[in-house]
């Protein structure tokens, strides 16, 4: 049934879901602006031009935004990212999907400029070279924009796609783009209702994929 797959990468490919609340709340009060880690947490796989006006009164296309943007990525980037490490068994199991013949795309809400390095942490940048980001639609996630143009690029109906994601937003996102997700339990995120299948981790799921929704292939 399915023939391609869209990954996300934080909390999915990589444990970087935690670290990313973390640089949002140090944004956050270099504007002066006090939101707790707990609430930008729960936010955390939506895009920013959704998430920040759900914590605050700045809403997208203003200086605040921009420089709120800014500031997150400065301390992700020099605070976080170097202590980032990849999920259990993302690598073998990218490499059995493209075996089987998979066609396999990434779609993020993460910024553009960090999606090469957050790969090559997951270790798969020399495997997985097409994706899609929020740089390239109008709405991130949980809006389906993401999602649809990783469709697009495969060249695939979005029956014959699979959603890989690690919360509630990667759900919805897929939904009202018409694509099935798995999701996976690494990102910290027990809210998962609506994935055709859960697994703890990339390796869980490896170590099942035989009954999983993609079958023996």
């Amino acid at each position: 049934m399915y023939k391609g797959v869209i990954f996300d990468i934080d909390g999915t490919l990589v444990d970087s879901n935690d670290a990313h609340a973390r640089a949002w709340v140090k944004a956050f009060a270099d504007e002066s602006l006090t939101v707790p880690f707990d609430k930008v947490r729960l936010l955390i796989g939506m895009g920013s031009d959704q998430m920040v006006p759900r914590l605050t009164e700045v809403q997208k296309n203003t200086p605040t935004f921009k420089r709120l943007s800014e500031s997150w990525k400065q301390h992700f980037q020099a605070e976080e990212l170097p202590y980032l490490k990849a999920q259990p068994g993302v690598r073998a199991l990218i490499e059995r999907l493209q075996t089987r013949g998979f066609r396999l795309i990434v779609g993020t809400s993460a910024d553009e400029a960090l999606v090469s390095d957050l790969l090559k942490i997951a270790g798969v940048d020399d495997l997985l070279t097409e994706y899609t980001t929020a740089s390239d639609v109008e709405s991130s996630k949980p809006e389906p924009d993401i999602v649809q143009a990783a469709v697009t690029k495969l060249g695939l109906a979005p029956a014959e796609v699979l959603m890989v994601g690690d919360t509630p937003f990667d759900i919805a996102s897929a939904r009202k783009a018409g694509v099935d997700t798995l999701a996976l339990r690494c990102g910290g995120d027990d809210h998962l209702e609506g994935a055709v299948a859960v697994y703890s981790t990339p390796q869980d799921w490896l170590d099942q994929i035989d009954q999983s929704p993609l079958g023996a292939g």
